[in-house]
């Protein structure tokens, strides 16, 4: 049986809906848990956590926490071509960095971003994930395999 709590925040129009089971799933013994997945994407929810952890570690003090950059310096990573385009590029971008001017928007920005090729495949995995599907992004998972690949024909 599910409680359903409703929650209203007068003057911004806010509703919260918040579910919470009154008594926790059982699994039988042998018996695997299924992966909890976010719910638009099928994304797991570890690899979101887990993108989110790098996240937090080596890209919050640039892009900030919303995703939002820094004006003329750090790009955002809301609803770009490089965040929800070419997986590639975007891969390429987070092993080699980048020392370009980009322009977003009309804004430009030119702030050299460090390469961050110390990162596993499956970090750099997480994380590219987690931005595609943050700050507004929807877009689909990339793999481990994704960033090997992109990483093999670098070196």
């Amino acid at each position: 049986m599910k409680k359903v709590f409703f929650a209203a925040i007068a003057g911004i129009g806010l509703v919260v809906l918040m579910a919470a089971q009154t008594k926790p799933a059982q699994s039988k013994p042998g018996q695997t848990k299924p992966v909890a997945k976010v719910a638009q994407t099928g994304i797991s929810k570890k690899i979101m956590t887990d993108g989110k952890k790098v996240y937090d570690s080596y890209c919050l003090a640039c892009h900030q926490a919303d995703g939002g950059g820094v004006p003329r310096l750090n790009p955002p990573l809301q609803r770009t071509g490089f965040v929800l385009g070419d997986k590639k590029k975007l891969i390429e971008i987070v092993l080699k960095g980048m020392n370009e001017e980009i322009e977003i928007d009309g804004e430009v920005y030119d702030n050299n971003m460090s390469a961050h090729s110390f990162l596993s495949d499956q970090q750099v995995s997480d994380v590219l994930t987690y931005v595609r599907n943050s700050f507004t992004n929807k877009a689909s998972a990339v793999t481990p395999a994704e960033v090997k690949a992109v990483r093999s024909k670098l070196k």
